[in-house]
């Protein structure tokens, strides 16, 4: 009798309460429109992705193995391997290449409810989870496209959240092998993207707060050789590298670039009024309007009143066991690591010269975002339950406008990225996928492009057809794999594949001079493509 009673309380846990289905609704919707967004090849491709697409393809053929990008020794090439066995099935596609990104997003999804649930609450759990399947231009970019690190970096630093509280909780039974877990995902983590280094060095302190004995044996030595596993790539890479080619001379020589040296008052105005307010997918990828501002204005009080009040929490269970108490510290490692991020963003001066190029720095802002709003729901909680004063039904109106506000903006955001922007994506993939497949028909086979054209175009023609990076002098440009590059030098008769009416066009019809009448040219959407019966080369 008691055995049926067991199995039957054990089907009860196992269904989804009310939260948790609401969570699972909510998640399969941004989960659906990231699929529809993927099949279209929304927002747009272009050529840093298919740089990756390219070198998934030369390791599904057994041509290459890269570990960093090429042509830039320090971006890890993860998503390239995600995407080859895919590629491989499918050949050089779009959607096909995006698979496994709309994959991590939906194990981001998982993970971050699961660590909600954990230190916060079942329905706070579910309103982030709301936030995040919400979408627009900016947001989805750096979930969908396959230009490097962040997607799996996130999902990883999760995972090794839910390990380190799982390990203080009790509820991790194989203790050892999760310790080498975690320290594989570190290092696959710090290998695939050094953006994600702030929240690493945060969550390392917690899971040693959390199991600091364990460290001390087998544990700390499989979390060892776990963290060397995952970033042998890197150190073989950089053990092999000619001199000043390993990634830290490499990122040295980026982060010291001499250029203009804004005040700090407008780099943290570039971080905080544009880079936050845009990662957190509160403006269209244009730029934020002075209204769209507000949240990146409160975003330095939120993280200092969600840091006061976490450790508020701690101070108040200072005699609980490490169970009750990890939650707190969780909270103050994801503060933490957003601090961090934010300090190491307004560090650049590219945080006021180009906010919004750059803004996509900030997107791992997303693993501390519930963090800095779960004080607010509490305060919206506790007002609408009336179990406060005038004072905490005041504070908690104020938080209950500061998150409908957020999920408002969100949303309207989200609806005219739908709207209107859509539209716009799908004409210019249409134009560069004819471009590819006028010059697969007709040629010309090898020819030299601005560096957006170049690698997109080969990507799309299945390497039929071979780029060159030029600039918009006709030098040299941006050449990332270099045999596409010496191919070109050895061609007879190149093409040249230029913006109508751009600085590159302009120039190249003056180094034809009188040969421009007869050069063969035709228009190609947006696109002009020149077939000069000689080459030309002004470098040589």
């Amino acid at each position: 009798m008691a055995q049926p009673v067991q199995q039957h309380r054990r089907r009860r846990r196992r269904r989804l309460d009310r939260p948790a289905l609401v969570a699972l609704l909510l998640g399969l919707a941004g989960f659906g429109y990231r699929l529809v967004l993927t099949l279209f090849t929304v927002p747009v491709s272009n050529s840093d992705e298919a740089t990756f697409g390219l070198a998934a393809l030369h390791i599904a053929q057994g041509r290459e193995h890269p570990v960093f990008l090429y042509g830039q020794r320090y971006m890890g090439m993860l998503e390239s391997y995600l995407a080859a066995p895919l590629i491989a099935l499918s050949g050089p596609n779009w959607p096909v290449l995006r698979v496994p990104m709309l994959v991590l997003y939906a194990v981001f999804l998982y993970l971050i409810h699961r660590l909600m649930r954990r230190i916060c609450s079942p329905w706070f759990a579910t309103f982030v989870i709301g936030l995040l399947a919400l979408g627009p231009e900016r947001v989805v970019r750096d979930q969908l496209t396959v230009v490097g690190g962040r997607p799996e970096a996130k999902a990883a630093v999760l995972l090794m959240l839910l390990i380190a509280v799982g390990l203080a909780g009790g509820t991790i039974r194989r203790r050892r092998p999760s310790v080498g877990l975690f320290g594989l995902l570190a290092g696959l983590a710090l290998w695939s993207d050094w953006l994600i280094v702030p929240y690493l060095a945060v969550v390392g302190l917690l899971l040693v707060y959390a199991v600091r004995r364990d460290l001390l044996g087998w544990a700390g030595a499989l979390l060892v050789v776990g963290f060397v596993v995952g970033v042998a790539p890197m150190i073989w890479d950089n053990l092999v590298a000619p001199p000043g080619q390993d990634s830290l001379s490499v990122f040295r020589e980026i982060s010291t670039k001499e250029g203009p040296s804004p005040p700090w008052s407008q780099r943290l105005e570039g971080g905080l009024l544009e880079g936050v307010p845009l990662a957190s997918g509160l403006c269209p990828i244009g730029g934020c309007a002075p209204s769209q501002q507000w949240f990146g204005a409160i975003y330095p009080l939120l993280l200092v009143g969600s840091a006061a009040f976490a450790l508020i929490a701690y101070r108040r269970t200072a005699g609980a066991p490490l169970a009750a108490r990890i939650r707190w510290v969780t909270h103050l490692a994801l503060v933490a690591g957003a601090v961090l991020t934010l300090l190491a963003y307004v560090r650049s001066p590219l945080s006021a010269t180009d906010p919004l190029g750059y803004a996509r720095y900030l997107s791992v802002l997303q693993l501390s975002l519930p963090a800095v709003l779960w004080p607010l729901w509490l305060a919206a909680e506790a007002c609408w339950r009336g179990t406060v004063g005038a004072l905490g039904r005041l504070t908690g109106a104020v938080a209950t406008g500061v998150l409908a506000g957020l999920a408002a903006a969100g949303l309207v955001v989200t609806v005219l990225f739908a709207a209107t922007g859509l539209a716009a994506s799908r004409d210019e993939e249409r134009q560069a996928r004819e471009l590819a497949a006028t010059l697969r028909a007709d040629g010309p086979r090898e020819v030299y492009a601005g560096y957006w054209i170049c690698n997109r175009l080969v990507f799309n023609t299945d390497e039929e057809v071979i780029c060159g990076v030029l600039d918009d002098n006709l030098m040299p440009g941006q050449n990332r794999y270099l045999p596409y590059w010496r191919q070109l030098g050895r061609a007879e008769r190149p093409g040249y594949v230029v913006e109508a009416g751009s600085a590159a066009d302009r120039h190249l019809r003056g180094l034809l001079g009188d040969r421009v009448e007869t050069t063969p040219v035709r228009d190609v959407g947006r696109y002009r493509v020149y077939h000069p019966e000689t080459p030309l080369r002004p470098w040589r």
